[in-house]
C-alpha cells in the first residue's frame, strides 16, 4: 500500500461535504491502494457538528483512513495538503441571484488562498463552493507564488449533467458519451459544446437533431442546478460531490486515450479568444497528474460566440471582486 496522501475538504460538515467525505474515505477518488490523511476545516460554528461526522467516519472504520484532523484555522486544514477541495461557502438558495453569491463568498477564498501557501509542493486544489470560477480566481491571486495551473473550478457537474441529458434522449448509459466538454463560467452562459459530443465514438449531432440540442438541451443544462433547486429547496449536494470525486480522480489516475475532462483553469489568453486573468473551464487532457488545455478545437461562429458571451460574464465578475484580487 502507497504512503498515504493530505487531502483536504473545507466546509466539511455541510451537505456536499458530507456527502464527499464518504466517497472519499472508502477508495472511490483515488483507489484501493491508496491511504489518505483527511484534514478537515470548518467555521467556528459548525465545529460541533464537525466533530459528530468524525465520529461517524470513524464508526465506518475505513481502512484508507489513516488520520483526522480538523480545524477552524486555514493555515492548520492546509498544511502539508497534496490535495484541497475548497467546498466551504454559503449554498445558493431560493431568490438568490448570482451577485449575492459573489458577495457573500468571495472574501473566505482571499484567506483560503493564503492558506494553500502552506499545502506540499504537489498541491491540487479544487473550488467547489459557489461562485467557483471567480472563487478560484481570489485564491489563486492570494496564494503567493503559487503555480497558476494548481487551483482549479469545477465543472465537471455540467459535464456529467450534460452526459446525462444526451445519454437519457439516446436511451444509452452516461458513460457511453464522451468527449463532451464544457467552455466558460459555471453559470447559465456556460457553453455545453454538444457539436464535438460522441456516444459510442459517434458524433452525438449524427445521432440527435439539432434542434433539441440547441433547444432542449442548452436550455437544461445550464440551468440545472436552479432547477434542483426549485425541485428539492436546496443547492445541488451528492451529484456535486459526485463531480469533485471525479474531477480529483480524473487528476490522480489521468484521462484515458483519446478522451477529455472540463476544467476551469487560469486562462493566459493564448486559447480560443478567452481573456487572460480569468479562470475558464475548457477541455483538458491529464497524464502523470499535469493537465493540458486542448486547443485546436475548431468552432463555428456560433459556438464562438457562445464562448466570448461566458467569457464576459467572468470578465464582469471579476471586476466585481477586484478589491479582494490584490
Amino acid at each position: 500500500m502507497n504512503a498515504p496522501i493530505k487531502v483536504a475538504v473545507t466546509g466539511a460538515a455541510g451537505n456536499i461535504g458530507y456527502a464527499l467525505l464518504f466517497r472519499l474515505a472508502c477508495g472511490s477518488c483515488y483507489g484501493p491502494d491508496q491511504p489518505i490523511i483527511l484534514q478537515l476545516l470548518e467555521i467556528p460554528p459548525g465545529m460541533k457538528a464537525l466533530e459528530g461526522v468524525v465520529m461517524e467516519l470513524m464508526d465506518g472504520a475505513f481502512p484508507l483512513v489513516h488520520g483526522i484532523e480538523i480545524s477552524d484555522n486555514a493555515d492548520v486544514a492546509f498544511d502539508g495538503v497534496n490535495h484541497a477541495f475548497l467546498v466551504g461557502a454559503r449554498p445558493r438558495g431560493p431568490g438568490m441571484v448570482r451577485a449575492d453569491l459573489v458577495a457573500a463568498n468571495g472574501p473566505i477564498f482571499v484567506g483560503q488562498g493564503k492558506g494553500l501557501m502552506k499545502a506540499a509542493d504537489d498541491l491540487q486544489a479544487l473550488v467547489v463552493g459557489n461562485p467557483a470560477n471567480t472563487n478560484a480566481l481570489i485564491a489563486l491571486h492570494n496564494a503567493g507564488d503559487l503555480p497558476k495551473d494548481r487551483i482549479h473550478a469545477m465543472t465537471r457537474l455540467d459535464e456529467n449533467r450534460a452526459k446525462s441529458q444526451i445519454a437519457s434522449k439516446l436511451g444509452v448509459t452516461p458513460g457511453q458519451v464522451s468527449n463532451m466538454a464544457i467552455y466558460g463560467n459555471h453559470s447559465p452562459s456556460m457553453f455545453p459544446d454538444f457539436a464535438h459530443a460522441k456516444v459510442n465514438g459517434k458524433l452525438a449531432t449524427e445521432q440527435i437533431d439539432k434542434d433539441w440540442f440547441e433547444g432542449h438541451f442548452m436550455s437544461t443544462v445550464p440551468t440545472r442546478g436552479k432547477a434542483i433547486i426549485t425541485a428539492r429547496g436546496a443547492s445541488s449536494a451528492a451529484s456535486a460531490a459526485s463531480a469533485a470525486v471525479d474531477h480529483m480522480s480524473t487528476l490522480w489516475h489521468g484521462t484515458a486515450p483519446g478522451e477529455i475532462a472540463s476544467i476551469g483553469l487560469y486562462s493566459d489568453g493564448s486559447n480560443y479568444g478567452i481573456p487572460a486573468d480569468i479562470v475558464y473551464s475548457v477541455p483538458c487532457t491529464v497524464k502523470d497528474r499535469k493537465v493540458t488545455p486542448v486547443t485546436d478545437i475548431v468552432h463555428n461562429d456560433w459556438a464562438k460566440a457562445k464562448i466570448k458571451a461566458s467569457a464576459d460574464d467572468l470578465m464582469g465578475e471579476r471586476a466585481a471582486v477586484s478589491e479582494l484580487l490584490g
